[in-house]
Formats: structure tokens, sequence, C-alpha cells
């Protein structure tokens, strides 16, 4: 019996319900459908042969390759699709057998590779009847399985805080950053608060990794700041909301701007919202980021019913409010990212806060 993981599955149902339906509807600021459905062309897909290109006909889907060229039902696909949900809703566990049927499907198809196998990020391209826009690279972020961070940047995206205001002793360091669980992420906020308890003060000094600085001062050059701050609030706060995060550096202004751009301009909102385009659109912290957009240009949002929505940078506006208000900041694990420890370098402790952003919770 064939098995793949939720993540597998959960490719091959968007791709296959997509074709099946032959639109997908866009969605709004909100997270909700809008009023505007747009009807597919055509799918292309990394497959092991090559790329195919599955064209959406009246009541066949097309599928052409370099060594191939054949129709099936597209009913077949809806129906598969269906199946695959089915599963998906049913099953608990992270690795789920294909419902009876499924798998005779995809060796119709000679589809042996759950996901597409790209280099360039994307899942698939598709191209929109009634638009000359070339085909558009989508990502899938999914609630039917584990769901992928916006920006998981391991220690990369960590950003480092210079301790002063007291000078602690070897001893006092050590029992700073004894934990019973390296792994807990809440044992970097205990240490936070004891460093401070003690009169120590963790002020931002830099982003650990070069490549990563540079790509956040593309945003701006004090940008590095802001996020620095919305980190240490999300671990002293408990406030996760990318949207709540940005009200708070608002009303503390870390960049000691006029208050006219802050509430006339939004400088922080704008630059927030910059920042978590760029980051949807191709920036990553250990790749060089010149402002170019990757072969990435929208989402595939599917909530936990199996319901999708896309969003496209040609809607850059609706797409940038969207992720505003639907990202958070959320916290690694400190081992693996080696960070929430106080660390000797150069005469000063630091402390090494990590940056990622996931999507919130529904």
């Amino acid at each position: 019996m064939l098995t793949a993981t939720r993540k597998e599955w959960n490719e091959l149902y968007v791709f296959f319900s997509l074709l099946g339906k032959g639109e997908i509807v866009l969605g709004d600021a909100e997270g909700k459908p809008s009023a505007r459905v747009l009807p597919i062309r055509s799918i292309t897909r990394q497959e092991h042969d090559g790329t195919r290109c599955y064209i959406v006909e009246e009541g066949e889907i097309r599928m052409m390759g370099e060594q191939t060229d054949e129709r099936f039902p597209r009913e077949d696909f809806s129906t598969v699709a269906g199946m695959i949900l089915h599963a998906l809703k049913n099953c608990r566990e992270e690795e789920v057998e294909a419902p009876e049927g499924v798998e005779g499907f995809l060796d119709a198809l000679r589809i042996f590779d759950m996901e597409a196998r790209t280099d360039d990020r994307t899942d698939f391209y598709i191209t929109f009847h009634g638009e000359e826009f070339p085909p558009v690279g989508f990502r899938i972020y999914s609630r039917l399985c584990a769901m992928m961070p916006l920006l998981d940047g391991g220690r990369t995206a960590n950003l480092k805080f210079e301790q002063s205001g007291v000078r602690f002793s070897q001893p006092a360091v050590n029992k700073i950053n004894y934990t019973e669980d390296e792994t807990n992420p809440d044992e970097v906020a205990r240490r936070m608060l004891y460093i401070e308890s003690m009169g120590g003060v963790l002020k931002y000094s830099d982003v650990a990794d070069k490549v990563f600085r540079s790509n956040l001062c593309m945003i701006d050059l004090n940008f590095p700041r802001v996020l620095a701050e919305m980190t240490r609030l999300m671990y002293l706060d408990n406030v996760s909301r990318v949207d709540e995060l940005t009200a708070l550096i608002e009303e503390r202004n870390p960049l000691k701007i006029k208050e006219e751009l802050i509430r006339k301009h939004l400088y922080y909102r704008h630059k927030m919202k910059e920042f978590l385009m760029a980051l949807a659109l191709g920036m990553r912290p250990a790749k060089q980021y010149n402002g170019t957009d990757s072969a990435v240009a929208g989402f595939v949002m599917v909530d936990a019913k199996g319901e999708m929505l896309a969003y496209r940078k040609t809607e850059r506006q609706i797409f940038a409010d969207y992720l505003f208000s639907h990202t958070r900041l959320e916290k690694g694990n400190p081992e693996k990212d080696k960070y929430g420890f106080l660390e000797r370098e150069n005469r000063a402790y630091y402390l090494k806060l990590n940056l990622k952003i996931g999507f919130v919770k529904r």
C-alpha cells in the first residue's frame, strides 16, 4: 500500500483540485474569498521525466510533456482530490495511506514524485485565461499538514543583544544559562528576566549573520533594530502577532522618529509589510538579496477544510495587508538554532534571539 507524508498528499490534493475546478478564488486582505475568480488555462509541474503542462479543457485535462500527450477526464481529478482530502481529514498520523483507487490514478498519470522537485522553491506554475502574464510560480501553505513558516532561517536569523548594566561573574553566568530543558523556548524568556532582575540590561547590538544583516538593511538601514525590539517584546510580553507587535513598536518608537512619520505615513507598518513581501517573494537569511523577486510570485493558502485562496504579487497591497494581519513571530528550538544563552565574545557577553515568522493559528 502506498503511503506518503501529509505534506506530500496535500500538494497533490491542491494540484488535482485546481485542475478539476479549473479556477481559483483570489483572497482579500482579511483572508476571505473576494469576488474575483481566476479561470485556469494550465498548470505546469516538474515531474520525474521533466516539465509537464496540464491544460484545462472543457471536460478533459490534456497532459503534455517531452514524451507524452494524453487526455484524462477532468472529473477524475476532482474525484481523486476529494478522496485525498477525506483521507487527510480523517487521519491524524504524519504518514497517510493512499485511499483505494488513488495509487492507480497516479500510475496512469505516471506521477512518481509526490512533491514537485524544483530548485526555485515553487510548487507549480499557473497560467490564467484572459491574462498575458507569463506563468505564475506558486507556493502552497496549508493547514492540512504542518504549516511551513514564512521565515525559518535557523541560526542565520539570530539577532545579538549585548548584556550591560552590571558585570556578571562566571558562576552568575553559569546560573543564568542553567536550564533543565535546553530545547524549551520559554527558558529563554526566563533567562532574560533573570538578567534584568540582577540589574543587567540587554541592548540590541547586531545581526549575527552578515548576509542577513545586509538583506535586512535593504528594507531600511535601521530595520534590524526594529525587528530586534519586536523579537524581544515577543519573549518578554508574550505578544506574537505581527500586527500587534507593530502597534507596540509604534508606541515605543525605538528609532525615535517623528510622530508624524508614524501616525500619518505609517512608517513602521510600511516597513514591516515591505519585509513580509520580500520574504514571500524570495528573501532568505543566508542568500544575498538585491531586491529582485524570485520565481515565487504567489501563494495558494489552504484552510483546515481544504478551501483554497490565491494571493499574487500583482495584487501587491492586498497580499501585503494579508501577510501583515496573518503572520506571527514564533519561538524556534534554542539548542538547534544556537540562541538564548549568555555567551562571551571579545570581553563582552551577548545573548542571541532567533527570528522566526509563521502564520497565525486559526
